[in-house]
């Protein structure tokens, strides 16, 4: 979540484009995909508390991978017409092709080469980590606690589970207040609200690496095998049961594996139920990825605080939705024939609650050069005499609580003026270098509101549906130690595909890519309301495919024999 937190930054940073940034987010996914297979075959030949320790140990080693891409990488620079363009009377190109790629230009791209191996390698060994912390703790939970407390336990996992990435996004929304380079001594005259501001991303990695590290230990103390609240005659089937498996080999399980898990696939019930929450499971990976990019683009909030937002206010938002709907789970006992209309309810009010946001947004600013047409005899800003367009410098004073430095150009703490600009208005068409004011910046609260309110009501439906998967499992032995029917398909078809294709769609809305050395670097400028009816429309279109989904799943569920979810299936 951290990761996720800071990928904007990195964008920057690097040079990458969105689809970069998702594909990055989600390689994790990968060793997640090809190695929980083998969990369920060695679910209950391990010691899962140990395993789980070792996952986090990995984990630890994948963060303090993903700083390196910093600490081998040049110091950043920053091009704004402040230090690039020192006349804008006269035409400038923004693109370098290869035959005039320089130094400067060439060390950025390698340094972008540098990230995507670096940080494929830490997000795959972190899947490596990560696979046993969910299956092996579910089903340790699941083995150990009576039928009518299991719902109630895992909604509260589920539900600390979110408040841990909330507090990812708090670090994040700290780090990004001091200046990547901070180890480095770097002087700039760019501040934390600057669009250009590139925070310290790596600082709060190092940190987490320390505290993956020291949750990592405990684990490698707890039992192999708790006190059970079943009664006994379920602990002896069940003990059978895994003797039986134990005498499997793996070449064996590996056989049985895909029949099995096609086999449960043909279950048109179960089918639907995985499909709806594949898609579920593909807005929550939009929004976790790119909801801090949204909010920064859209209402011209500051990187860090569009991350406190979402820390605060948003994730928090969803683990209170999940732990409310493990309490109705419980109090209500619901019923396989109830729960898809209780879903469907839901995310129909929760998808009604995104409609608002389509409107609420401003349209792309008119920039000279960009989206706005600039007059063949003059650069970004064209002088009504065409030559006393010249800049003054006016001292710039920084504010009360900063300490005035002496830096070792005078230009550092001044601010350029343009004057007698013919495509400004006003008194002596002033104008100064920077990005011009967001006017939507009011939007941005009832924006974050209305999604944390809209995450909340679908987070509702979390825990029943996902019980709803348990118990369509549980005849199949082979996968009972947290199965990797509930992680394999989502990782496959949502968390693994959705941050790049959310990534796509906002590349497509990009209207000025910067280029390096004929490659296009990264995007500099957006379409707004290409930009929000494309990421938020992709949300409510997963959001009306998966309640259709639930829809069916309702009516078929009426057709078969109704089950209470606090009993399990006699096999």
């Amino acid at each position: 979540a951290y990761f996720r937190s800071t990928i904007s930054t990195i964008e920057r940073r690097y040079g990458l484009n969105s689809f970069s940034s998702g594909t990055i987010s989600s390689l994790h996914e990968v060793s997640n995909c090809i190695l929980i297979v083998f969990v369920s075959y060695f679910g209950s030949r391990v010691h899962r508390p140990r395993v789980i320790g070792v996952g986090g140990l990995l984990m630890a080693v994948s963060a303090m991978l993903l700083t390196l891409p910093h600490f081998l990488s040049q110091p950043y620079t920053h091009d704004s017409a402040l230090q690039k363009f020192h006349d804008l009377c006269i035409p400038h190109n923004t693109t370098t092709s290869p035959e005039s790629c320089g130094r400067e230009d060439t060390r950025r791209l390698a340094d972008t080469t540098l990230v995507w191996i670096l940080m494929a390698i830490a997000q795959l060994l972190f899947g490596v980590g990560s696979v046993p912390i969910q299956p092996f703790g579910i089903s340790y939970i699941d083995d150990f606690a009576g039928s009518k407390n299991s719902p109630l336990y895992i909604a509260i996992l589920f539900a600390v589970s979110v408040f841990g990435p909330s507090l990812g996004y708090l670090l994040g929304s700290v780090m990004l207040r001091f200046y990547v380079d901070v180890n480095r001594s770097v002087v700039t005259g760019l501040s934390p609200v600057d669009p250009g501001w590139v925070g310290a991303w790596w600082m709060g990695l190092l940190i987490i690496s320390g505290f993956l590290t020291l949750s990592s230990i405990p684990y490698f103390f707890f039992p192999r095998q708790m006190s059970s609240e079943v009664n006994m005659s379920e602990t002896e089937t069940d003990s059978d049961d895994n003797l039986r498996e134990k005498d499997r080999s793996l070449l064996e399980f590996l056989k049985l594996f895909p029949r099995m898990f096609f086999h449960l696939m043909s279950n048109p019930l179960f089918l639907l139920l995985v499909l709806a929450q594949c898609c579920f499971s593909s807005v929550i990976a939009g929004l976790a990825s790119f909801l801090s990019k949204f909010l920064e683009r859209q209402y011209g909030a500051p990187v860090a605080y569009s991350t406190l937002l979402v820390g605060s206010l948003n994730l928090p938002a969803a683990a209170v939705g999940m732990l409310i709907g493990g309490f109705i789970m419980k109090r209500t006992g619901l019923t396989a024939k109830n729960i898809p209309r209780f879903s469907v309810i839901m995310l129909t009010i929760s998808t009604l609650f995104c409609i608002p946001l389509f409107f609420m947004g401003c349209d792309t600013q008119k920039i000279s050069g960009v989206n706005y047409p600039v007059e063949p005899q003059g650069g970004l800003c064209v002088s009504s005499n065409q030559t006393s367009c010249k800049p003054t410098t006016v001292l710039n004073i920084k504010g009360q609580r900063q300490t005035l430095r002496l830096a070792a150009s005078l230009e550092d703490q001044c601010t350029k003026v343009f004057t007698n600009c013919k495509c400004v208005s006003g008194a002596d068409g002033q104008v100064k270098p920077g990005h011009c004011p967001n006017s939507c910046s009011h939007y941005l609260l009832p924006v974050i509101l209305l999604i944390s309110l809209a995450s909340l009501i679908a987070c509702l439906t979390h825990n029943p549906l996902y019980m709803m998967l348990i118990l369509g499992i549980q005849e199949y032995k082979p996968f009972e130690c947290c199965p990797p029917k509930l992680t394999l398909p989502p990782s496959l078809l949502a968390w693994l595909p959705a941050p790049a294709l959310f990534g796509t769609a906002i590349d497509m809305s990009c209207i000025w890519w910067k280029n390096v050395c004929g490659r296009k670097f990264s995007c500099e400028y957006y379409d707004n309301t290409l930009f929000r009816s494309r990421y938020l429309g992709l949300q409510v279109g997963y959001k009306i495919i998966g309640i259709f989904l639930l829809i069916i799943l309702g009516w078929k569920a009426k057709r078969t024999q109704e089950y209470d979810l606090e009993k399990k299936p006699e096999i």
